[in-house]
């Protein structure tokens, strides 16, 4: 069992989502939107801070996926994003987790399977792989989308590591269904 938080930053919403996965299979766990309020930017990342925190005390995730910042034509907006990342990242790291970040074309890539895809696209790919009875709001689909993605990563990498030994000091993959003992057991 990996619980994995997803979040998908903003300074005036703030998506989680929450979902275990074993393997190759995700389950999902809860999702929301963390709503800020109008008022000085300090404060609302205290709000970020505050509410993923609350959040991981609860839950006990072991690591947290967020979104990384893209370019915007608004570098103030770009600056707010950004300090509402730090504000999330702090929350994670300050709670034990290990943080990793996704592009947010590798989190379409790896949960659509098109690095362009629309909104309503991801919205519609994260409640089929989560077998959801109705379609997350967008920031909450958007924190379940880089969640999945951080879960895939994580199987991928695990199945790379177990295939990969060295033979006379050079890299070698083994054959599909063979363990590094070449017993074919896994």
């Amino acid at each position: 069992m990996t619980l994995i938080l997803g979040i998908d930053p903003g300074s005036r919403k703030t998506g989680f989502g929450l979902i275990d996965s074993v393997g190759a299979k995700t389950e999902y766990i809860t999702s929301g939107i963390i709503r800020l309020p109008e008022g000085p930017l300090p404060e609302r990342l205290k709000i970020i801070f505050d509410s993923l925190s609350t959040i991981i005390e609860q839950y006990h995730p072991v690591s947290m996926a967020i979104e990384d910042i893209f370019f915007a034509r608004d570098p103030r907006a770009a600056l707010k994003l950004g300090q509402a990342r730090g504000a999330a990242i702090v929350a994670g790291v300050n709670g034990g987790l290990a943080v990793a970040e996704y592009a947010a074309r590798s989190v379409k890539q790896s949960v659509v399977g098109n690095g362009a895809a629309t909104k309503e696209q991801v919205q519609y790919m994260v409640t089929r792989l989560l077998h959801l009875p109705s379609a997350p709001a967008e920031d909450a689909a958007d924190a379940l989308a880089v969640a999945l993605c951080h879960a895939r990563t994580l199987v991928t990498t695990a199945n790379m590591v177990t295939r990969i030994h060295y033979s006379r000091g050079r890299m070698k993959s083994l054959p599909a269904g063979q363990d590094k003992q070449g017993s074919g057991i896994k």
